[in-house]
């Protein structure tokens, strides 16, 4: 059986340990010993995505957020949806992840950062979304494992009343938000509900053939919702 190696490891700002490992030919992300992601596994990561950009991709000179590099899967397919005009903001509050991923050693997302389409900015989302009032045409937040954070407690707030709210401050009047989960948010479509929002969830398996399903949630404020369904 082939070892997993440790290539990287950094201190994350709430203490936590995160570590880069490679198994046999794949790279895996694990947060003080339990694993956050792998290469092996980011179907869901993919659809968060797709499914949001998809809302958004017709549009010229999109500006879409993604709050959480990870090991840049759905960096990948968001600049495979959209256009040569988007623009693609990426979010990561660990500036050592997002060198991980530009090493070309690691082939994990060196292309797609160096994309002149997109943008990084080292800080909390919670942060920039509060400065960037009404500038996103879509915001794709998987920044953790969802309201169960592994590390950064504070990155739970995103899927509360207030962080709703934030995310929706910084969307145009006709965006579309985007969060991915480990698994479903109990009361997390009410919250969205609450807040004026029309939200669905989509579970996309994590492999093709194995592994578990995530939650995949997509929300956009109500008046949009039924302009959007009438035109069909």
């Amino acid at each position: 059986m082939k070892a997993f190696r440790r290539v990287e490891s950094v201190q994350a700002p709430d203490g936590s340990l995160l570590e880069l490992f490679t198994h046999d030919g794949a790279y895996l992300l694990r947060v003080n010993g339990a694993e956050l992601m792998s290469t092996r596994r980011h179907q869901s990561e993919d659809a968060l995505a797709t499914l949001t950009c998809a809302k958004v991709a017709t549009r010229a000179g999109a500006c879409v957020l993604i709050g959480g590099l990870g090991l840049g899967f759905t960096l990948k397919a968001t600049l495979d949806a959209l256009g040569a005009d988007a623009r693609v903001v990426v979010s990561e509050l660990v500036p050592a992840v997002t060198e991980w991923n530009r090493n070309p050693a690691y082939n994990l997302a060196h292309e797609a950062l160096a994309d002149p389409r997109v943008e990084v900015v080292h800080g909390d989302v919670a942060a920039l979304l509060a400065d960037n009032p009404a500038r996103f045409d879509a915001i794709m937040l998987d920044v953790d494992n969802g309201e169960r954070a592994l590390f950064e407690n504070r990155n739970a707030r995103l899927f509360q009343s207030k962080g709703i709210r934030l995310a929706m401050h910084a969307l145009k009047a006709d965006g579309w938000l985007g969060y991915w989960a480990a698994e479903e948010e109990l009361g997390f479509v009410g919250q969205l509900q609450e807040a004026g929002l029309v939200a669905t969830v989509t579970t996309v398996r994590a492999h093709a053939t194995a592994g578990p399903w995530h939650p995949v949630y997509l929300a956009t404020r109500r008046a949009i919702e039924r302009v959007d369904q009438l035109r069909r």
